[in-house]
């Protein structure tokens, strides 16, 4: 109880989480806001910024023209004002793979990235290679 009280009273002292950068694409606009932590699980807007997108850029929620789209989360970023660079996005589910590989914990780097490849190129994905990314 006495450490919990502490804890209370020095909580000032605790790193706070750094603001973070959300980013909406939606079918006509690119939307971007950015958040820090004010208190104890509590949050506050800081700045956000709205760009329209050319026509015909997300067709059916898919992006159809990623140059436009990048070039509007430029401009949106730009007059966010913010100097935050790494920024959130949400994706559907229908626009992500994922696949759980098991590797052996001895595995050198270079041989689980082998291996990983060596299932990247099964007939589940249907990407080119150099638009993935990978974590091992």
């Amino acid at each position: 109880m006495l450490k919990e009280k502490l804890a209370a009273q020095f909580d000032f002292l605790k790193a706070k989480a750094p603001p973070l950068v959300g980013c909406d694409i939606s079918s006509s606009s690119v939307k971007m806001v950015e958040i820090a932590e004010a208190g104890r699980n509590v949050y506050r807007v800081e700045r956000y910024a709205i760009e329209p997108l050319p026509k015909d850029t997300v067709v059916d929620g898919n992006i159809a023209n990623i140059e436009a789209a990048g070039e509007a989360m430029k401009r949106a970023h730009k007059a966010l004002g913010s100097r935050i660079k790494t920024i959130a996005l949400a994706l559907p589910a229908a626009a992500v793979i994922t696949k759980k590989v098991i590797l052996p914990g001895n595995q050198r780097e270079e041989d689980m990235e082998v291996q990983v490849q060596g299932e990247a190129n099964q007939s589940w994905v249907r990407r080119p290679r150099a638009r993935m990314r990978w974590r091992c």
